[in-house]
């Protein structure tokens, strides 16, 4: 009886944000939450892909259940005689970017990979594949040849010069691709790494079909941007990248390893070992890569041993406390990377926490040793639910940072079909300067309730305007969600554990 008093106490000061100080071994103990108030995330999850639906271009199919949009850029691709129709527009403006597009398709399908047993215990393992569905169809329509991808659609300057919902929109549908002439490596990279990551997804099916095509082009275009490299940063007009294509190319390898088990990609994993970073996004893959890489490693492929190595680094670069951090947290226990859309860092990170800890408990390959603290499995994977949980509102605001999740959440995101009211309600064209003048600017709530977009987060102290002119902060984007699907997934899986027994394992060393 006395024992579960003092579990039930220790509980009760954590909820009170009280820390337990450090751990015998010297490494810092993570202030965990207290799960009686564990966030819905049963409810936060099915929103978070529902928002997919909102982002949809092209024809809506009958089932779409986000009502307040319409078809939208029915003619993508006619210039050039191809279907480009379909796929996400990948924030809150009307241009399709294949780049970020794939990120996110890739970081769905690795949800659903990693777990799929949460995803449909929740109810909404149907709704994750047809969001993957949706965003690979669009990337196999992209790939018209070998050597051709087309990586945007819709000039972005034109664009970003106009408010108006996506079935209204009148800018020009530009096509930009990547050839053996003008290359892209990161750009067909990640295409491929999408595509073997949703193979995954598929392969069980009873109809091979899509399956066999997913993995047909992903082989297709990681040959074509290992064999014609060139950075997409000399040819891409926006999200361009930076960390050069090598990140791209070990990431795609990586899932081409994992979906195939040819020692083609194995060898190329091996022979190009290097890289390392502190964030993981969009444009850098380095520790994704070297999380796949280490899931090998951990089952035997003692070759890939320096994956292992990269990956610890980026743990302790973003684990509090570590000695070797080099991403603060803010006061109210945020990850911050920096103040301009910095929950995409911080879910990134939070899904890559989640993996990686589960990986090592499988494993039983022990903790990660950083310069000042050893990190178990466990205070890793406490430290990304403690993520999920700030974004959905365990934070000093006490609000949501993803819409329709609570009842305090965003209410005027940078979000063009959200802000002006749904052409089924409005049905007359929005122009371009009138969403402008009469939707951007006003301090309404949006008309329409974008339900699970997550925008870019508070600032480095934590406090949020929630203002649609603050792109920066207000605005939602594919591969935030993406990232949050399976970090909140792992969350649900968490809790679902029991909690009587993980308490007082987890504070017998104090008692």
């Amino acid at each position: 009886m006395a024992v579960k008093v003092w579990v039930f106490a220790v509980a009760l000061m954590m909820c009170a944000g009280v820390g337990l100080g450090a751990d015998d071994d010297g490494g810092s103990r993570l202030i965990s939450r207290c799960r009686l108030s564990s966030p819905n995330y049963r409810g936060a999850l099915a929103k978070a892909i529902l928002f997919f639906e909102g982002q949809r271009s092209g024809r809506l199919p009958a089932n779409q259940r986000v009502r307040w949009r319409g078809d939208s850029a029915l003619t993508d691709g006619q210039p050039e005689n191809v279907n480009l129709t379909g796929g996400y527009y990948d924030a809150g403006d009307n241009v399709k970017f294949g780049f970020p597009m794939a990120f996110s398709v890739t970081l769905l399908s690795w949800s659903a990979v990693e777990y799929r047993d949460e995803v449909a215990a929740a109810g909404q393992l149907r709704h994750l594949r047809s969001a993957i569905q949706w965003g690979a169809d669009f990337l196999l329509r992209a790939h018209t040849t070998p050597t051709t991808l087309y990586t945007q659609v819709g000039d972005g300057n034109a664009d970003h010069q106009c408010w108006e919902r996506p079935e209204d929109m009148d800018t020009p549908r530009t096509l930009y691709k990547i050839t053996r002439s003008s290359p892209g490596s990161e750009a067909a990279g990640e295409a491929a790494a999408a595509l073997a990551a949703a193979y995954l997804v598929f392969r069980d099916d009873r109809d091979k079909t899509l399956a066999t095509q997913l993995l047909a082009a992903s082989r297709s275009l990681f040959d074509f941007a290992n064999d014609y490299r060139g950075s997409y940063q000399l040819s891409c007009p926006f999200y361009c990248s930076y960390s050069g294509y090598q990140d791209e190319l070990q990431w795609a390898s990586a899932w081409l390893y994992r979906a195939t088990k040819d020692s083609k990609y194995l060898d190329f994993l091996q022979n190009n070992q290097g890289g390392s970073a502190t964030e993981f996004s969009w444009d850098n893959k380095y520790p994704g890569a070297q999380l796949l890489a280490t899931q090998e490693y951990l089952a035997g492929r003692t070759e890939l041993e320096g994956y292992k190595r990269g990956l610890d680094s980026f743990v302790c670069a973003v684990m509090p406390n570590s000695g070797n951090t080099q991403i603060r947290t803010t006061p109210g226990g945020l990850l911050f990377t920096r103040d301009s859309v910095n929950l995409q860092y911080t879910t990134t990170a939070t899904l890559l926490l989640s993996i990686y800890a589960k990986a090592l408990l499988a494993s039983a390959a022990g903790a990660v040793q950083c310069s000042a603290a050893t990190f178990s499995p466990d205070q890793i994977s406490s430290f990304a639910t403690s993520q999920v949980d700030y974004i959905l509102g365990d934070n000093p605001r006490s609000a949501s940072y993803m819409v329709g999740f609570s009842s305090k959440f965003p209410r005027r995101i940078h979000h063009r079909g959200s802000s002006i009211p749904s052409i089924k309600v409005l049905p007359r064209k929005v122009t371009c300067s009138e969403g402008f003048s009469s939707w951007f600017p006003t301090a309404n709530p949006n008309p329409n309730v974008h339900v699970g977009a997550i925008v870019g987060g508070p600032d480095g102290n934590d406090q949020f305007g929630d203002n649609r002119e603050d792109s920066t902060h207000s605005e939602p984007a594919t591969y935030i969600n993406a990232a949050f699907v399976g970090a909140c997934a792992a969350a649900l899986g968490r809790s679902q554990q029991v909690p009587v027994d993980e308490t007082a394992s987890a504070h017998s060393d104090v008692m």
